[in-house]
């Protein structure tokens, strides 16, 4: 399906798009804290934001600058429970030209929002790269076959979902072939590709191809090039 194809080259950017802005968010943290000063400042209150399934507070701290002037700025990090108290003492940090752009000196209050997207666009990589690799690898096998496999003609048993795999709640058809090897007289059970429709009005004959590595049936691929193609 294109959703399928399409899912591993979103999942990749998307990842990657994080990954950078994690690491723009850390080099930021990094050149703010060479030129901050401190201060100590006081927890006025606790800001409570509500999501669609949970609550968070995040701290109003009130301090005062090298010259004197009375700063209030609300930390950009909430949490539940609450990390600090109403009239808690904390350390603040501060560029002299900027004193409005205060942080608390604490390591979830600096290093968290670039953490959490590090974090996430890890998974969304690493999901989408995985699959961009596992087709790359599966379509260079099926390739390799079809030049170099040996053909052999299978019985036709069944068609079936494919129920382990859904994509928006669809489960794909496999169809289902044995064979008994002449050399070992085991009997092979063979599954084509997932196909995103139901084959079995094109199944004319009881007998089809499949391609094996010559002495190595489980490596194989069903020639399936007598369905019809899908339209994108």
């Amino acid at each position: 399906m294109k959703a399928v194809s399409i899912i591993k080259y979103v999942f990749s950017i998307v990842g990657l798009a994080m990954l950078i802005g994690a690491y723009f968010i850390y080099s930021n943290t990094q050149s703010f804290l060479t030129t901050a000063v401190t201060s100590n400042g006081t927890v006025t209150e606790l800001i409570r934001s509500r999501s669609s399934d949970s609550v968070t507070y995040a701290p109003v701290v009130k301090f005062k600058t090298q010259d004197g002037q009375s700063i209030e700025f609300t930390s950009s990090s909430g949490s539940n429970p609450p990390s600090y108290s109403t009239g808690e003492t904390v350390e603040v940090l501060y560029q002299i030209g900027a004193p409005n752009k205060a942080r608390i000196n604490g390591f979830f209050d600096l290093w968290g929002g670039a953490i959490i997207l590090a974090g996430l666009g890890a998974v969304f990589f690493i999901i989408g790269f995985s699959i961009l690799i596992f087709t790359h690898l599966k379509n260079k096998r099926i390739d390799h076959l079809k030049r170099n496999g040996s053909p052999i003609w299978v019985t036709f048993q069944s068609v079936e979902l494919n129920s382990s795999y859904k994509v928006n709640g669809k489960s794909p058809y496999q169809i289902h072939a044995q064979w008994q090897n002449p050399s070992t007289s085991e009997t092979h059970i063979f599954s084509s590709d997932n196909i995103w429709f139901d084959p079995s009005e094109y199944i004319k004959d009881k007998e089809l191809t499949v391609l094996i590595e010559r002495d190595n049936p489980k490596n194989y691929y069903m020639d399936t090039s007598f369905l019809p193609k899908l339209t994108k």
